[in-house]
């Protein structure tokens, strides 16, 4: 192979040899004029930028950073990477870290302790901040790291840390998709919560009980059933809503997930989604628009959600302030959910669950 001549510069590949070289001085020289630790006289200083300019010379950032002794890692903790909006809050991070200096360290923990020691893993790596998606940690003791470094949430809101936490309007969410329920004409509707714990599924359901009260509808234990954000529990919620011979024509969902699991439910019983029985889903999965039916959703922009929290993050470790962004959902309306039928109520009351023929492919 022909060696590369100092004439011959191939983009990317110019290294302080070469500069040194072509303007006739030391290494060091270069060294000094680049990093700009050190006067060096005028004559010397602009052989070099010459140089630098002739050759196309860009400069290493991540390895004059690593030699400085910072990472330029950001760590990345989802609480669960199985879940769809987890994952699409990923991909935005990666693209909201794309093209800056600074990259992705990932750790995953589902449980506390796990958790637990998905913070040290990151920790042992110098990242330089961690963007934290839901997860269990205490508050405490996130407001004591984030005296180290820079802390961001999404999906949670940390008391003390609330300036620091990307999030969605929740609440406006669950009112919204109730409230399309009601002007639908349903009166009878079903809410699959999350996890009674978590701060979206609080939300969301404080949505729901206020569209019920401002249309004068009372709020009724019996059609409220906690979830877990997995499809098994739709499902579950679902059979045992029909197994108690309870009324209803419509279901408000805590996710997507959930929302694909009752409708299976429903499908089980011979109940049609969208006739008998309408579901309202959030998140806006990329899966929901190819459901059977097509699920009505509330949209919540997961991508844009990471993108926004990685450059806010890559704004502030570079001394600009962080600056918090906050998202709202948006009603998406597909063929899960129609008018009210007149005879739907009785069709739902009359109907038991039917044991499938061959589980294994359901």
């Amino acid at each position: 192979m022909k060696p590369r001549g100092i004439g011959e510069n191939q983009p990317g590949q110019v290294t302080i040899l070469d500069i040194a070289a072509r303007a006739g001085v030391s290494v060091s020289t270069v060294s000094r004029v680049l990093n700009k630790t050190v006067p060096v006289a005028r004559a010397k200083r602009e052989a070099v930028l010459g140089a630098v300019e002739v050759l196309g010379y860009r400069p290493n950032v991540v390895a004059q950073e690593l030699a400085r002794g910072r990472s330029l890692a950001v760590g990345v903790l989802p609480q669960g990477i199985w879940n769809p909006f987890y994952s699409r809050l990923l991909k935005g991070v990666e693209q909201g870290l794309r093209g800056t200096a600074f990259h992705p360290i990932y750790a995953s923990g589902e449980q506390p302790v796990e958790e637990a020691q998905a913070f040290e893993l990151l920790l042992a790596n110098r990242v330089e901040a961690i963007i934290l998606m839901g997860g269990s940690t205490p508050d405490d003791k996130l407001v004591a790291l984030s005296q180290r470094l820079p802390i961001v949430a999404i999906g949670r809101t940390v008391a003390e840390l609330e300036h620091r936490c990307v999030r969605v309007e929740n609440a406006e969410g669950g009112y919204n998709a109730t409230r399309h329920l009601i002007d639908l004409g349903h009166r009878r509707i079903v809410h699959i919560t999350g996890l009674s714990w978590h701060a979206d599924a609080v939300a969301r359901r404080q949505g729901y009980e206020r569209a019920l009260g401002e249309a004068g509808l009372p709020i009724d234990p019996s059609l409220i059933v906690e979830g877990d954000w997995e499809e098994q529990s739709g499902l579950t919620a679902v059979e045992r809503l029909l197994a108690s011979k309870t009324r209803f024509t419509a279901i408000f969902c805590g996710n997507d997930q959930i929302a694909f699991g009752a409708a299976l439910g429903l499908f089980r019983a011979g109940l049609q989604v969208g006739r008998d029985v309408s579901i309202v889903g959030f998140d806006d999965q990329p899966s929901a628009a190819f459901s059977c039916p097509p699920l009505t959703t509330m949209r919540q922009p997961a991508v844009e959600m990471g993108m926004a929290a990685a450059r806010a993050v890559v704004e502030e470790l570079r001394g600009r302030g962080f600056v918090q962004p906050v998202f709202r959902t948006e009603l998406v309306l597909r063929a899960s959910t129609g008018p009210l039928a007149v005879a739907a109520e009785r069709r739902v009351a009359r109907h038991s669950v039917k044991k499938p023929r061959r589980s294994s492919s359901q």
